[in-house]
């Protein structure tokens, strides 16, 4: 205990103290005054007892006032710790004094949410890379669009999450990225899912706003649980992304079959088909969504075994200025690489994909394959400006646990045709390894890309066919 909260104890004491002496002498003069007048006057019995009685009443009414007082003092006194006391300046009326005085604590911070949400949930990730060699060759990213080794701030993610009056769930997710906040070249943070999803009943959810349309199943894992440290090229090429609009989809036998609600999950959605954070349809046709997906020998091979099959099919009736590619990876250039395909005509789209995915004790099996028709229309007397073509691309993940739950060896092969020029293929092999900190809350990742040209293996003018890359990533979630 400090000096001064010493002090403070003594000086509560005294005065406990000279309290009880002080009423010690009152309760003296009390009974001098009742019993003096009592052996000079020779008052009756019964004024007697009655002078007495309010004495007595006197002091106990006394009494208890003093051992109120005394608990007060004794309860503040050991309330209070040595380290909860704080020195203060006081006047005393005649000089400025030190004393120590209980520290008053302070009420802690707390958020409530205005509405009645059931649950509330914030989260997020982080994703920073290395990325080192032929950057980006693997989408095609060379030649005229190469890019050069840098550090990338991949994804830098916060979300909330929750659930509404008892069958709503929503979503609200923004990402931050590689924004300064300073550089109008640089991409600023923007919306990635809002969306509400009414799922009273599991067999007929309905879904509005901007998330993943159901297409293809690489697409649709989230960013912080794949195997490699990019997704393929083929899925960046055909699949939709984000997109704006509305969805019909359940699991049928959620309710009827409960210990199989997997066994069939289906999707039906209809979007603006332009892209997210787009307020304006570039015309007034949808975009036609569909994916169906099955749970098939769940558990059979041990715990946590399954196959999973899918399939999907879309189509969209675009207008000229249109990107329909939104990974900027389908447009084939002079020199066999890659950029953005904006539309110079209006098209419609057809597209379709199948995959499966088989988990095997420490072993996973992925496969998808993906194919696109785009067939230009003429408009008004206007032709579209560019000839019809089919893209398609498949790839085959491999991955191993070598340390059960902690690392696991990756392996990937992936190839797409643009189908735009002759023989414009390009296919990589990958190889990795991940390290699983704390599952995927914390996780190491390294990936190394062998990336060739078919195109530019038929055309050596342009240059290099063979490209190398390295991609570290450290991820984090909270």
């Amino acid at each position: 205990m400090n000096r001064f909260a010493k002090e403070q104890q003594k000086e509560k004491s005294g005065s406990m103290t000279n309290f009880f002496v002080k009423n010690s002498v009152l309760v003296s003069v009390l009974l001098v005054t009742a019993l003096g007048p009592m052996a000079t006057e020779a008052a009756s019995e019964s004024d007697r007892l009655e002078k007495l009685e309010r004495a007595v009443e006197q002091l106990q009414k006394r009494n208890t006032e003093l051992e109120a007082e005394v608990q007060s003092l004794k309860q503040q006194t050991a309330a209070v710790p040595d380290s909860k006391f704080k020195t203060k300046v006081m006047d005393d009326g005649k000089t400025y004094v030190e004393k120590a005085v209980p520290e008053v604590a302070k009420p802690p911070l707390f958020v409530q949410q205005r509405g009645p949400e059931l649950k509330l949930v914030l989260g997020g990730f982080i994703q920073m890379n290395f990325e080192d060699g032929d950057v980006s060759a693997f989408e095609g990213r060379f030649g005229e669009t190469a890019l050069k080794d840098r550090f990338r701030l991949r994804r830098a993610r916060i979300n909330l999450t929750g659930d509404f009056a008892e069958q709503f769930d929503f979503k609200m997710e923004g990402d931050f990225e590689n924004s300064d906040g300073l550089n109008s070249n640089r991409t600023a943070f923007e919306a990635t899912d809002i969306f509400i999803n009414w799922h009273q009943y599991p067999w007929a959810q309905i879904k509005v706003g901007q998330w993943k349309a159901p297409f293809g199943l690489e697409q649709l894992t989230p960013d912080t649980t794949l195997y490699t440290v990019e997704r393929t090229l083929p899925t960046g090429a055909i699949t939709p992304e984000r997109q704006i609009g509305v969805q019909l989809w359940g699991k049928p036998f959620a309710t009827m079959w409960p210990g199989q609600a997997d066994l069939l999950t289906y999707y039906a959605g209809i979007f603006n088909g332009n892209g997210r954070n787009t307020t304006n349809n570039d015309n007034n046709n949808f975009m036609y969504v569909g994916r169906l997906e099955s749970m098939l020998l769940k558990d059979v091979f041990g715990k946590g075994s399954f196959l999973k099959l899918g399939a999907d099919i879309l189509n969209s009736r675009d207008d000229q200025g249109t990107n329909i590619s939104q990974s900027l990876t389908l447009l084939v250039n002079s020199d066999g690489s890659l950029s953005p395909f904006v539309l110079p005509g209006p098209d419609e789209r057809t597209a379709w994909s199948v995959d499966a995915w088989l988990r095997m004790g420490p072993f996973d099996l992925i496969g998808e394959f993906l194919q696109e028709h785009v067939n230009p229309r003429t408009v008004n007397g206007v032709p579209p400006g560019f000839d019809e073509f089919t893209t398609d691309g498949f790839y085959v993940t491999g991955a191993y646990y070598l340390i059960p739950k902690k690392l696991q060896a990756v392996v990937q092969w992936q190839h797409l045709n643009p189908g735009q020029k002759g023989n414009d293929g390009i296919s990589s092999i990958v190889a990795g390894l991940n390290y699983y900190i704390r599952g995927d809350d914390i996780k190491l990742m390294v990936n190394y890309f062998h990336t060739w040209s078919d195109f530019r293996d038929a055309n050596p003018e342009f240059g290099e066919d063979q490209f190398d890359e390295v991609i570290g990533r450290m991820q984090l979630m909270f």
